[in-house]
């Protein structure tokens, strides 16, 4: 056998003993190395991008941008360039003179707005009242109807129903009012029945008390169908295992309306509200202008047709403008306002702001 020297044997096992420290000290500077010189990729990419130049953006979107062109122009065109317009409500406006010919009258002719003009605060008092039964009444009336059409299983027949309340979008409303006239006015066959009966001759359609109800009808009637649309696309887009679950926990429904139905449709719902509240000053011109004569004034003037009345026909060119500027800035104010309030309850809204963006 070979002799061991202990000398050379003490200096091979303290080596060997060394050697799991010179290990996980290799091992940790290589991590920290690795560590400084790993580059970000896949996902960490994706999480951080880096920010686009302007010409950058414009060579990898200009195919977007060609195709919104037509829009855009035909908004700024019709839209935005006819707001210059709006210089009318602070002058004495002559169409003969033109609009930069006209007297400057400043505030002027806001002062039948803040000085309770009796024509002007009826109008208004109309329209508040309008709106009101609009929003009661006819907002809900396309989601009832979605619902109920959602819950139809026969699709030939839900087809055919859908066909039948989309009809009378297609209308005008010379053609609605028309035709309400036709059966409920004077030897129409509401009149004929009711004649007949000896219950008296209705006069529904020269009612004035009756004439803002009539109004909400014809919306209802019109507008309805068309508007379950939007509706009917939300319904479909939510998860059919969310009914299955609420059925396996014995949930009614009713109980899956009010939990899984409704709440899957509420930023439907949230953002076709803020977009009415913004219009909640324009109540149907063609509509109400159409019979304003068989009801009178008093009970069908609304802001719109003030505006007409007494700008178009009247001449109060300066005056209606100024009516119509304040309705426009209180229309912004309200949507931002509701888009505001929306996004305090959580929702979206029509917008996100920049610190949600």
């Amino acid at each position: 056998m070979t002799a061991i020297d202990p000398r050379t044997a003490g200096s091979a096992v303290d080596e060997r003993e060394d050697a799991p420290d010179a290990l996980d000290d290799a091992t940790s500077t290589k991590k920290k190395r690795g560590k400084k010189d790993k580059k970000p990729t896949g996902v960490a990419l994706l999480e951080n991008p880096r920010k686009k130049s302007f010409a950058a953006r414009f060579r990898n979107d200009w195919p977007l941008l060609l195709f919104a062109l037509p829009g855009v122009i035909y908004f700024v065109t019709f839209h935005y360039l006819p707001l210059l317009g709006n210089v009318i409500a602070f002058k004495d406006y002559q169409p003969f003179i033109g609009i930069l010919e006209s007297d400057w009258v400043g505030f002027e002719n806001f002062e039948i707005i803040f000085n309770g003009d009796p024509q002007f605060l009826n109008a208004l008092a109309n329209t508040m009242i309008i709106t009101f039964l609009q929003l009661v009444f006819t907002f809900p009336a396309p989601i009832i109807l979605a619902l109920l059409m959602n819950a139809m299983m026969n699709q030939t027949a839900k087809r055919i129903v859908q066909s039948i309340l989309y009809l009378p979008h297609f209308l005008s409303w010379v053609v609605v009012v028309a035709l309400f006239q036709s059966i409920l006015g004077y030897n129409g066959p509401l009149w004929h029945g009711m004649a007949g009966l000896d219950l008296g001759e209705p006069n529904i359609i020269g009612n004035p008390d009756v004439f803002k109800p009539l109004l909400i009808i014809q919306d209802i009637w019109k507008s309805a169908g068309w508007g379950t649309i939007l509706f009917l696309a939300a319904l479909a887009g939510i998860d059919a295992e969310l009914y299955e679950a609420a059925a396996v926990d014995g949930a009614s429904k009713w109980s899956q309306l009010w939990n899984v139905t409704l709440p899957g449709i509420r930023p439907v719902i949230i953002l076709l509200l803020i977009l009415r509240i913004g219009d909640i000053l324009s109540v149907g011109f063609e509509q109400i202008q159409l019979q304003q004569n068989a009801v009178g004034i008093q009970a069908s003037e609304v802001l719109d047709t003030y505006v007409y009345n007494n700008g178009i026909v009247a001449g109060g060119w300066g005056e209606s403008a100024a009516v119509g500027l304040v309705k426009g800035v209180l229309a912004v104010i309200l949507v931002l306002g509701a888009n505001k309030l929306a996004h305090v309850f959580g929702e979206a809204g029509i917008y996100q702001g920049a610190d949600k963006a």
